[in-house]
């Protein structure tokens, strides 16, 4: 290649393209967000195309994805994101997001998996091997310590050693070493004073030297800040924005661009370097069958096949937070229902920013309950609230759900969070949105009014949450029967959310993320700083992010990591640890003790007892989804290695492992603890 070449590949040639070889049929490189569907086209442009075939199958958002507990689904999700990146000529598919869900106000926690590394690891590598079996690369992001989207473009990241190798960065290591991902996406945000794309730490001596990452590092949108830095410290392809270059923009002006080829000629920067990159590129373009005649996947287009993937992430993904009186599943003798809410009819597929999805279909909360009902139940629906920025209880509105509700035999209130059309206009968005944070914890639009009315209408009130993180229920939580954690839960989310209602299908999901009762006891606002001065922002919380924090500190939650309910029961038995001098196996029988088919997602902690540095109260270090009938007992076998044990000593900056005595610890939550052994190391 000429040196001209080279550098062409190094740098966009569209919005969603990078530069391609055409005299030796090396193609563009074409990407497509995002890490639930592939995005509505853009063609060359950011204007969203109109008249092509781009309606596509819309996923579960990741916090329901990781919600199922089940590596299993994350491959068959991430298999349909491949399939239809490949029917739309997509070599990279942007996804997944895997940052650490640290603060409940981040406004991108809905695409990410848990506040929990080890959760995190586990599901993001069966979701790699599904994109990257289609043959498209998956592109895990956002590299590194993106945790919140206020002053994303800027803030400069401060957090310990510690915080970084065993909270922050363990999602990342296993999508490289055990995902073996293509590409990687670096963040906007600073980190330790340099910007995290082109971080010599982060990219050149942990990414590349200590993973040994041989894909290629692209930059998010816009994310490059220096010729220099971008070069020498490991940024492969730089991507952004034309959205300030006019009508007919010059991508040879990127930091990577025609700079890079003066500065080479003139001998200020070694040719090698930009050979490096290109490599890389080829290397990722050899993986997804583009070079040399390589055999591309055809590819398929929403498919029942994948519509029944979406449905089944949805099933499995749900939480079944409260059960009181057993509500649920709703009987026979429930023949009419009044649904209330903006958000039982409201579609979602085309919010949150970047992740827009133009969904073949959303089957809505009330579409749902209206297909799984029939006729046999006499469904209402009254909207309760309006969403608007800002808009508070309306009298109206709430005089006419609670008429409704005193009348039918059961209420089913659809709340939550929302997602926003457009991540640039503030009136209905900014919640659960690329871009934008939320300000705080409380319901929106007035939602507690209307639920404390309902309530009180009908004490028989099931009230359904949809949204990609904690809200503050405080003010009717205890008062309320049923609660449904529903997530964003894709195209077929009604049917899926109905069927659990119905008892069609015995919810099994957990919560991947704590749920605290207020803002200020989540560890982010109370021990550390969020979102920071502007400037900068301290991780003071450290290691104790999520579950580590409530479970050390004593605090309770208003719902705990790991925790939901079913529809059955189940008995755990019969602990027995077997330890060798780095590893050991646990074993332990679960039973279904009620009258349905159920899964229990078996959670082990492990506790260190003696301690040379501090450490959480305990730490997830395996689980296991067990699906059983009625009346059926398994056998669980964990095994558990080295790692499980390790803490990562800053005083000597390295990995450690203490020998001694360790607690296994065995629950159905964090706190929801069923058996307890110990065993020597």
């Amino acid at each position: 290649m000429t040196l001209e070449e080279k550098v062409n590949m190094i740098h966009a040639s569209s919005s969603f393209t990078s530069g391609g070889v055409p005299r030796l049929g090396i193609p563009e490189m074409v990407t497509s967000d995002g890490p639930h569907g592939v995005r509505l086209e853009h063609g060359r442009g950011w204007n969203a195309q109109k008249g092509v075939l781009d309606s596509g199958t819309y996923l579960p958002t990741g916090i329901c994805l990781a919600s199922t507990w089940n590596p299993a689904l994350g491959f068959a999700f991430g298999s349909v994101l491949g399939s239809e990146a490949n029917f739309r000529g997509k070599d990279v598919i942007l996804g997944p997001g895997i940052n650490i869900m640290r603060s409940p106000l981040n406004g991108r926690n809905f695409e990410y998996l848990s506040e929990d590394p080890y959760l995190v690891s586990k599901m993001v590598v069966g979701y790699i091997k599904g994109v990257q079996a289609q043959g498209i690369s998956a592109c895990v992001k956002h590299f590194a310590g993106n945790n919140q989207e206020t002053n994303r473009g800027s803030i400069d990241v401060q957090m310990s050693e510690r915080a970084l190798m065993e909270i922050y960065l363990p999602g990342f290591k296993a999508a490289i070493q055990e995902g073996g991902v293509y590409t990687l996406m670096g963040s906007y945000n600073k980190f330790r004073g340099q910007w995290a794309t082109q971080n010599n730490y982060l990219i050149n001596q942990i990414l590349k030297k200590e993973w040994g990452f041989k894909g290629a590092v692209i930059s998010d949108w816009g994310a490059v800040h220096s010729t220099a830095q971008a070069i020498w410290n490991g940024t492969d392809l730089e991507m952004g924005t034309d959205l300030d270059m006019g009508p007919h923009p010059n991508y040879g002006k990127f930091f990577l661009g025609d700079t890079v080829v003066t500065l080479v000629k003139t001998g200020k920067m070694p040719v090698s370097l930009v050979d490096d990159k290109v490599r890389r590129l080829l290397y990722v373009m050899y993986k997804a069958n583009m070079l040399g005649g390589g055999k591309r996947m055809k590819g398929e287009y929403n498919t029942a096949a994948h519509q029944a993937t979406a449905q089944k992430v949805a099933e499995e993904g749900i939480v079944l937070l409260k059960n009181e009186d057993k509500i649920l599943p709703l009987k026979s003798d429930v023949k009419s229902i009044a649904v209330i809410g903006y958000n039982a009819d409201r579609k979602q597929a085309m919010g949150g920013g970047s992740s827009q999805v133009k969904a073949f279909f959303e089957v809505t909360p009330l579409q749902g309950l209206q297909n799984i009902a029939g006729k046999k139940v006499k469904i209402t629906y009254t909207k309760g609230y309006n969403i608007a920025r800002g808009a508070g209880a309306d009298a109206d509105m709430i005089k006419q759900a609670v008429q409704a509700a005193s009348k039918a035999d059961v209420a089913v209130i659809v709340g939550g969070w929302t997602h926003g059309y457009d991540y640039n206009v503030w009136s209905d968005n900014a919640y659960d949105t690329e871009g934008f944070d939320k300000t705080d914890m409380q319901m929106p639009f007035g939602q507690n009014e209307l639920i404390k009315a309902v309530l009180a209408a009908n004490p028989r009130t099931v009230v359904v949450l949809m949204g990609g993180g904690p809200i503050d229920v405080t003010q009717w939580v205890s008062d309320a029967k049923g609660i449904i954690q529903a997530w964003y839960p894709g195209m077929e989310g009604g049917n899926a959310l109905a069927k659990i209602i119905f008892g069609q299908v015995n919810p099994s999901g957990k919560l991947p993320v704590s749920f605290p009762k207020k803002l200020e006891d989540a560890p982010a606002i109370k021990l550390g700083q969020y979102p920071g001065d502007g400037v900068t922002v301290n991780y003071f919380d450290d290691i104790y992010v999520g579950y580590r924090y409530f479970d050390t500190y004593k605090v309770e939650p208003q719902f705990a990591f790991g925790y939901g309910l079913s529809y059955t029961t189940f008995k755990y038995s019969d602990l027995h640890v077997q330890t060798g001098d780095k590893t050991a196996t646990v074993t332990f029988k679960i039973k279904n003790t009620g009258a349905v088919a159920g899964a229990e997602v078996a959670q082990l902690y492990v506790k260190q007892e003696k301690l040379n540095l501090p450490r959480p109260e305990k730490e997830l270090k395996g689980f296991d989804k067990v699906f059983l009938q009625a009346g059926e007992e398994k056998t669980v076998t964990l095994t558990l290695n080295e790692d499980a044990f390790k803490y990562f000593n800053d005083i000597k900056n390295q990995w450690e492992m203490d020998s001694g005595v360790f607690d296994f610890i065995v629950g159905s939550s964090s706190r929801d603890i069923k058996l307890t052994g110990t065993g020597t190391l």
